[in-house]
């Protein structure tokens, strides 16, 4: 289906013809008429469906003419790399529309504080905010949501994960009584469906495709030891050099920087990501990754739902994720939009039930590689677990503890 056929305003059509989108995704052809007719919603989606679209273009088709000074939509977020990510797309979708934005996290110095703060006051058209920056915001008095129209969580079950339910509840207590609502998450655990009927009124719900890669991602995995693991992807990087753009994810912060000087001493140039860098250098690290200055980029899981990057070529996981889940967000980075991408999982043996799960999560198994060359001679053993010994009969154990009573009172005297 084309975004003509959605009943979308023209400003909104030549700013996505401009952009170069023809086709609506799946999630966006469910959702845009749905959000367009009022309707509460709750969504499952995995990520690279285009659900940022799904939600902020309808959003935007409703504030075309909007007059009056008020902040119309919060969109809530886990991460602050998310909101800046959202925002900028914002930015492009609503580029003949009369709408302004602005996002609002933490991290940042007085400039900014100040800079949202104005932004709050005044009433931007929409505020995309990290629960916690925005509760300090709202504490000090000055900020006005009594006449939002939207509220929008994005990534709920991330958020739950983290913690923020409660942060949720209270900025929701500064919201008027009749507003939509609209939920988007990856997955739907119960502690979802919870909180959807606390704050939904007789939603819709949409589930795509959920808690699976996208089709065009290429999913392999090698069996290693941890020391190996740096050679084996020195080896991935030679035979790709014609991928320039590379995303690893380590499960550590700790690992990033000597992930990232191991890569550098091998001839790959690479940088690291993670919660520890001061957020200006966050975003200018990002900024370099999309513009393609930076080929390989090493993070965290923090990054894994907060990287919007056009045409990643190949995502390597240096650790199998703790979480199954996160394996799905991770190789979501690749393969974007109907596009195709490469996902290779580096497992070590302590790493082998870790990959059972996510595998049946994916309801697929992941094809194994044979590491290259000398690599393959000390593969660890493919098969999952070492063949169990026999257990001894009753009779054998009462024998051997016999023998071993004997002993220690011939011992002790």
């Amino acid at each position: 289906m084309k975004f003509t056929e959605l009943n979308l305003d023209s400003k909104l059509l030549e700013a996505l013809s401009y952009m170069g989108f023809e086709e609506a995704t799946p999630i966006q052809q469910q959702v845009i008429p749905l959000i367009l007719q009022n309707k509460d919603l709750i969504a499952c989606a995995q990520t690279g469906t285009g659900k940022t679209g799904a939600f902020v273009l309808p959003i935007l088709n409703k504030l075309i003419g909007k007059q009056s000074a008020h902040v119309d939509t919060l969109i809530i977020v886990p991460t602050r790399e998310l909101a800046i990510q959202i925002e900028m797309q914002i930015q492009g979708f609503s580029y003949f529309v009369n709408a302004g934005s602005i996002a609002v996290y933490g991290g940042g110095d007085g400039a900014d504080w100040e800079l949202q703060k104005h932004a709050l006051q005044k009433g931007a058209d929409v505020i995309v905010a990290t629960p916690g920056k925005l509760l300090s915001h709202l504490k000090m008095g000055y900020v006005k949501f009594d006449k939002i129209s939207h509220l929008v969580l994005d990534e709920a079950d991330r958020m739950l994960d983290m913690g923020f339910i409660d942060d949720i509840q209270e900025i929701i207590s500064y919201l008027p009584p009749k507003h939509q609502t609209l939920m988007f998450s990856a997955t739907m655990p119960q502690s979802i469906r919870q909180l959807a009927k606390k704050i939904l009124h007789n939603p819709v719900e949409i589930a795509l495709s959920m808690s699976k890669p996208a089709e065009g991602v290429d999913q392999k995995a090698y069996f290693v030891f941890e020391d190996q693991k740096i050679s084996l992807v020195g080896h991935i990087l030679s035979e790709r050099k014609h991928y320039d753009s590379i995303l690893i994810f380590s499960s550590s912060k700790s690992k990033i920087s000597e992930i990232v000087r191991a890569l550098n001493r091998s001839g790959f140039p690479a940088e690291g990501i993670s919660s520890n860098l001061e957020q200006d250098k966050r975003e200018e690290v990002l900024r370099d990754f999309r513009s393609k200055r930076i080929r390989i980029l090493v993070a965290t899981d923090v990054m894994s739902r907060g990287i919007d990057v056009k045409e990643i070529h190949l995502v390597i996981n240096f650790d199998v994720p703790h979480d199954a889940e996160d394996y799905v967000h991770r190789v979501g980075r690749t393969a974007r939009v109907n596009a195709k991408g490469e996902a290779i999982t580096l497992v070590t043996p302590k790493e082998r039930q870790k990959l059972r799960q996510i595998e049946q999560l994916i309801d697929s198994i992941i094809p194994k590689i044979e590491p290259p060359g000398d690599l393959a001679k000390d593969q660890p053993s493919a098969r999952p677990n070492p063949r169990p010994r026999p257990r001894p009969n009753r009779g054998e154990v009462r024998a051997q503890g016999s023998k071993k009573r004997k002993f220690y009172r011939k011992k002790q005297g």
